[in-house]
């Protein structure tokens, strides 16, 4: 059975793009246990069941606490007695109906293992774990033990000795063309045109379409040495034969060996993972005292130190420090930070299970797929700067309540949990981010006091893709509002939240602004972004900044993770800087000289929207709006326009499916046997340069035309997804019958092609793309031959909007078809649907795990928000790849900062106006006040005064209010819930010099 028809793709298509297929066919078939069902336990457990794995099994028969409920969502206060696997599995099982979830009924004996690829212990005796890797070590079973303690969490892995790494970054293969190898004892591969090939020393590759050289040609791996940028070597080439031209070389991911030892046989000389190069100390600190605080609760039968308790941190500092000499390399504790863990081991956080949760899932899949490299072998983390300050967490403030927040009061203390409770958040996105996010602050109680509250909006409805990583959806609610959905989840999962959480299924933008305006942002706390583009980021971020609200950002991208923090005040905001916009493709390179499949999928997909979306607006325009031909007629590049709808509507108007068929055909003919002809007429293969070097050399491929086969499967699919559209468009039934499509075929007449004389070719990739401009007789002369509209009474052409989840619809049918057809025209490797429709479709791909990473560090930064007056140095940026694995914290960078007249303000200042002021009287403050000479004055794009107007224009704007001179420029009234404006001003100081001032607001309604 092919892989593609095992592996549902409508569910897991974000995740494949992360993974692959031959990692996923691994997960399913694998059967994990997860020992241990608090708040830990069931994060690693959903994070493996919304991947996919064969099955998962559960085993925690102790009786659920109420102090679980701080961080174990699927728990509800009747619960409270019962067995935790028992009251967790139904809950589970919904995640994902094709990994079926088990409890382990009866004692857990050692020989019961063998049926699990993979073992993680999350809650029991260090005593009882290391029993169990003994025998998973020796039984070649995978095993992850690890902890949580309060903002202190631990991972622990052993997937034995010889295990094989296939991937170790996850990154695509590098390829690149070749333009020289030369035959030497080290071969030397030289790249075309300065393009820097990427490869590392040690990387391997092989070769593909070398003419000379071809032993090379998918020969086994070969080692690289790096000498530079644009060359390396590949060893020994003087036995081939020389290298004539053309070639793409591949990067070859070789499996890496990595051996394991057990806990017991590492535990004096562990082997940790740095997650934060700010705490190098820290690792081997947290590895005395997670024993220590292990080792005080076998003594205490199970008891774990009391919260904020001096005598039981005492003696889990003395453990420490015995523990500290069984080392192989002792180290003096830091008492301070023993007894710190001490404090906080018996209390459980919602969002700190999030992230050493979607971590050891993460380590998990990578046990039984070998794909990315796994944690060697120790991991801690920590965010102990997220302890509260104002006021600090005492033992009476940490006192247990009776209530499901008792596991975070015993961390942070009632009075931070009240400052919690009573917070105001935005939280604007409900997608995977999101949903983790409120999950979050449910367990938290974030908003569910007497003046807290969270608002969430997201203006989409819910698809089945969201289903593999937005885990408070289920398979019935799609279709729903996600915003109204997820509010519904976790309002299930904390009632506290009922009459607390406001849904909106509004876009956050300048059209809501009379929703979301002056009152509803002044009554914020914060503003959470779980957004997926920075255009809608940077709106929101201006409006932090106008309403000096914090925000604070994440976003993910396969196994690749960020958090941002904005304060107001302290740091820049998410503006400030931004990544370099991506480089588009020359139009020069997708019109006639493509070299990757990513051209020719590119140009499939521009063709898809010129054909089958933008004709047919085009089309309704001209049936509808009296106007438009007129507008098309005076416009120099209206002729493809208008010959676009003389095409749809002229003799090639389809009347029945037949039509539909040969339209199809001669298409084929255009794209992918005329246009060739026509190029190499134009540009032969022989062709040289004005230097006298050859034309068609690397990057450029030489084309051929195709011809076309009705037996060719290729060639079949691109004329039945191009006829289909061509009938969707004119409202013609369907049809998928490919022996109907060959009986209409035969009777295609296709005219022999006729090159034209005098066409000129770009071939200047940093040349734009040429207008399509032509003289007015050229347009109207096209514009007469359109039918009459009175003659198209009633119709009404069909635009097709490019959807890639829809496999019916036979959109990314025709985009794989085109670009692939294309790439046989240029001797380029095809791709599969799969890798069609990601490029096509811009798919980010994204995996649950990396999700609720960022979600549970962006609240570690919460509490931090929450608690206020904190210095920028204690807030976190973070970075993080699981696939490597790989994590970086930094402090966010503090806003800049500029001076005019001894005085420094930043992007947070700006000088206030309490009235609607004349332009006069602005002018006049910031001469006087501010030493400043105003020449230019400007509200958003509306310039409402400037030193190049006439005198009498200056004089009549300068008498004018504010809000009377915006609304003369806009020419429209202002919206009746804008209560201030926003004005830039431009001049210089008392030196004639240019001088910048902050922004002014000008109160305009009183």
């Amino acid at each position: 059975m092919e892989l593609e028809k095992e592996i549902d793709e409508s569910l897991y298509s974000r995740q494949l793009y992360v993974l692959g297929h031959a990692a996923m066919r691994k997960m399913a078939f694998s059967n994990i246990l997860v020992i241990g069902m608090q708040g830990l336990g069931v994060e690693i457990a959903k994070g493996i069941i919304l991947a996919g794995v064969k099955s998962v099994t559960i085993y925690d028969p102790e009786p659920a606490q109420i102090t679980d409920l701080s961080s174990q969502y699927y728990l509800q206060p009747s619960d409270v007695g019962k067995r935790r696997d028992q009251t967790t599995q139904p809950m589970l099982a919904e995640l994902n109906t094709y990994v079926p979830v088990a409890v382990f009924d009866g004692e857990l004996v050692l020989e019961h293992l063998n049926q699990f690829e993979v073992v993680i212990f999350t809650a029991g005796p260090r005593k009882r774990a290391m029993e169990i890797n003994d025998f998973c070590h020796e039984n070649k079973i995978k095993f992850i033990f690890t902890e949580m303690r309060g903002l202190f969490s631990s991972c622990f892995c052993d997937f034995g000795e010889g295990f094989e790494v296939l991937d170790t970054t996850g990154e695509n293969p590098i390829t690149g063309m070749v333009s020289a190898i030369s035959s030497d004892a080290q071969g030397v591969v030289a790249c075309v045109e300065e393009t820097r090939h990427g490869l590392e020393d040690g990387d391997y590759v092989t070769f593909k379409e070398l003419e000379g050289m071809e032993e090379l040609n998918d020969c086994e791996p070969r080692k690289v040495t790096v000498f530079g940028p644009f060359t390396f070597g590949i060893g020994d080439t003087t036995s081939l034969s020389p290298y004539k031209r053309n070639g793409v070389f591949v990067q070859v991911k070789m499996p890496k060996p990595v051996n394991f030892k057990s806990m017991r046989q590492s535990q004096a000389d562990p082997e940790c993972l740095t997650t934060d190069f700010a705490k190098m100390e820290r690792p081997i600190q947290l590895h005395v005292a997670f024993q220590a605080v292990d080792a005080f609760a076998e003594k205490a039968s199970g008891k774990l130190p009391r919260p904020r308790n001096e005598e039981d941190a005492n003696v889990v500092l003395g453990l420490a420090k015995e523990i500290s000499k069984g080392l192989k390399d002792p180290v003096e504790v830091d008492e301070k930070l023993i007894k710190e863990v001490a404090y906080q081991s018996v209390g459980n956080f919602a969002p700190m299970a999030g992230v050493i949760g979607g971590i050891v899932a993460q380590e998990a899949l990578k046990a039984v797929s070998g794909k990315f490299h796994p944690i060697v072998q120790y991991l801690y983390f920590d965010s102990l700067e997220s302890l509260p300050q104002h006021p600090a967490p005492t033992e009476e403030s940490c006192q247990a309540t009776g209530t499901r927040y008792d596991g975070q009061i015993a961390i942070f203390g009632k009075e931070m949990h009240d400052k919690i409770t009573n917070n105001n958040q935005f939280l604007i996105g409900a997608g995977a981010i999101g949903c983790e996010m409120l999950k979050n602050w449910a367990l938290m109680g974030l908003g569910s006091g007497r003046q807290g509250r969270i608002h969430v909006t997201d203006m989409d409805v819910i698809e089945k893709s969201n289903l593999n990583r937005q885990f408070l959806f289920r398979p019935w609610d799609v279709t729903k509002p996600k915003s109204e959905t997820a509010a519904n989840a976790v309002t299930r999962m904390n009632p506290d939240l009922s009459s607390n959480i406001h849904v909106y299924q509004d876009k956050v933008g300048p059209e809501t602004e009379r929703t979301f305006n002056d009152d509803f942002f002044e009554s914020l706390n914060g503003v959470t972004n779980a957004l997926d583009n920075v255009d809608a980021r940077l709106y929101v971020d201006q409006r932090c900044v106008y309403y000096r609200r914090p925000m604070l950002d994440s976003g993910t991208l396969g196994t690749k993770g960020n958090t941002q923090v904005i304060i107001p005040f302290l740091t820049e905001s998410y503006a400030s800087s931004q990544d370099p916009p991506e480089k588009d493709i020359p139009f020069c390179t997708l019109r006639n000289f493509p070299n990757a499949i990513q051209h020719t999928i590119q140009w499939a997909r521009d063709k898809f929207e010129g054909v089958f979306s933008k004709a047919p607006e085009a089309v309704n325009q001209y049936l509808t709006n009296a106007r438009y031909l007129g507008t098309l007629v005076k416009d120099p590049g209206g002729k493809e326009i208008l010959s676009a709808i003389r095409s749809d509507l002229g003799p090639d108007k389809p009347a029945n499916f037949d039509d539909c068929i040969k339209w199809a055909r001669f298409l084929y003919e255009e794209y992918f046997g005329n246009t060739i002809r026509q190029l190499l007429f134009t540009l032969p293969k022989d062709t040289v340069t004005s230097s006298g070097l050859p034309f068609w050399v690397p990057p450029k491929r030489c084309p051929d035309p195709l011809v076309f086969n009705p037996d060719e499967e290729l060639d079949m699919e691109f004329i039945v997804a191009a006829a289909n559209l061509r009938a969707f468009t004119y409202g013609i039934a369907c049809n998928n019958d490919k022996q109907y499509f060959k009986k209409v075929l035969k009777d295609v007449i296709v005219p022999e092609f006729q090159p034209k004389q005098g066409v000129k070719v770009q071939t200047d990739e940093n040349a734009a793309a040429p207008t399509m401009e032509a003289s007015s007789d050229e347009v109207e002369s096209v514009a007469k031959t359109l039918p009459p509209v009175e003659s198209l009474h009633g119709f009404k052409a069909n635009p097709a909007e490019f959807e890639k989840d829809d496999d019916t619809n036979f959109h990314i049918d025709f985009v794989t078809a085109a670009s692939n057809l294309r790439a046989k025209n240029y001797k380029i490797e095809p791709a599969d649907r799969h890798k069609t429709k990601g490029i096509a479709g811009r798919i980010i791909p994204a995996i649950a795990t990396t999700t609720a990473i960022v979600s549970g560090l962006i609240c570690l930064e919460l509490l931090k928000v929450v608690d206020g007056d904190r210095t920028i140095e204690e807030y976190k940026n973070g970075f993080v790849n699981l696939a490597l694995p790989f994590f970086a914290f930094s402090e966010p960078i503090a806003a800049p900062k500029q001076t005019h007249n001894g005085k420094s303000f930043t992007l947070w200042d700006r000088i206030e106006v309490d009235h609607d002021a004349t332009l006069e009287e602005i002018r006049k403050m910031l001469e006087v006040d501010h030493k400043f000479e105003l020449n230019m004055l400007t509200c958003g794009v509306s310039m409402l005064y400037s030193f190049f107007f006439s005198e009498k224009k200056k004089q009549e704007r300068l008498r004018m209010r504010v809000s009377e001179a915006v609304q003369a420029v806009r020419k429209e009234p202002l919206p009746p819930h804008m209560n201030h404006l926003i004005l830039e001003p431009f001049g210089t100081d008392e030196d004639d010099e240019d001088a910048e001032l902050p922004c002014i607001r000008v109160k305009v309604k009183q």
